[in-house]
C-alpha cells in the first residue's frame, strides 16, 4: 500500500498498523516456531535452547509494542502529559531489542504527550540510521515544557536516507508506505507540538533534533 503525502486520517492510521504488525511479526513468528519446537523437541539441551529463544523473542515482543503505545498510541485522555522516566524504559527496552546501546539524558520531568512522541520517534529513526548496531545519545535540554531534543546515532554506517530526511522537513509528492511512514508521522507530529526537526548527517553520526 502507497500514497502520496499528504494522506488523509484513514491512511495514515493504516500505514501506522502495517508499521506496527511488520515491527512484531518477527519476534511473535519466533515465539511460534519455538512453541512448535519445543512440542517436538525431547532433548533436554534443546529444550533450554528453545526456552531462551521463546523468552528473548516475547521480551522483543512485549518490548516493541510498550514503545509503540507510547510512540504512536494515544498514551491517555487529550491533553495528556508523559512522564519522561516512561519515555526513557520503553526507550532502551526498544533499542536494547534493536541490538543498540542508549544514552538518556534528561530531567525527571512530565512533558506533553505530543512531544514524548516524537522523541520516541527520534529514537525509533536514529535506530533505523544504524543498521549493524551503534549508540544512541538522547539529550533533552531546557525548562519544561520548553525544551529541545537531541538524538545522535553514532556507528558505522550511520544515515538515513534522503526519502526519510526530505519526509521529516515536511515534504509533499513523496510515496508513502509501512517503511516510509515514520518521519512522516514524526513531522505531523513535530508540528502538533509546536516543534521543527532538523537532521545533520557527519562521519560516522546522525544527528537528529527537536526545537
Amino acid at each position: 500500500m502507497s500514497e502520496p503525502a499528504e494522506i488523509g486520517d484513514l491512511e495514515l492510521a493504516a500505514l501506522i498498523s502495517s508499521r506496527i504488525c511488520h515491527d512484531v511479526i518477527s519476534p511473535v513468528g519466533a515465539i511460534a516456531n519455538g512453541l512448535e519446537m519445543l512440542g517436538e523437541e525431547q532433548d533436554e539441551a534443546m529444550r533450554e535452547q528453545t526456552l531462551a529463544l521463546i523468552r528473548k523473542s516475547a521480551h522483543q515482543a512485549s518490548a516493541k509494542l510498550q514503545f509503540a503505545r507510547l510512540a504512536f498510541g494515544a498514551a491517555g485522555s487529550a491533553g495528556a502529559e508523559i512522564d519522561l522516566r516512561d519515555a526513557e524504559r520503553v526507550a532502551r527496552d526498544f533499542v536494547q531489542s534493536a541490538k543498540h546501546v542508549l544514552s538518556w539524558q534528561g530531567p525527571p520531568a512530565t512533558l506533553p504527550k505530543n512531544k514524548v512522541k516524537l522523541l520516541l520517534n527520534l529514537v525509533a529513526l536514529g535506530v533505523v540510521a544504524l543498521p549493524r548496531g551503534g549508540t544512541l545519545s538522547v539529550a533533552i535540554r531546557g525548562e519544561a515544557p520548553a525544551v529541545t531534543f537531541t538524538v545522535l546515532a553514532q556507528g558505522e554506517p550511520a544515515r538515513l536516507t534522503e526519502h526519510v530526511t526530505s519526509l521529516l522537513a515536511g515534504a509533499n509528492g513523496i510515496v508513502l508506505d509501512a517503511h516510509s511512514i515514520q518521519p512522516y508521522y514524526a513531522n505531523r507530529v513535530a508540528m502538533a507540538a509546536g516543534m521543527r526537526v532538523t537532521v545533520e548527517t557527519r562521519d560516522k553520526a546522525v544527528e537528529l533534533r527537536a526545537a
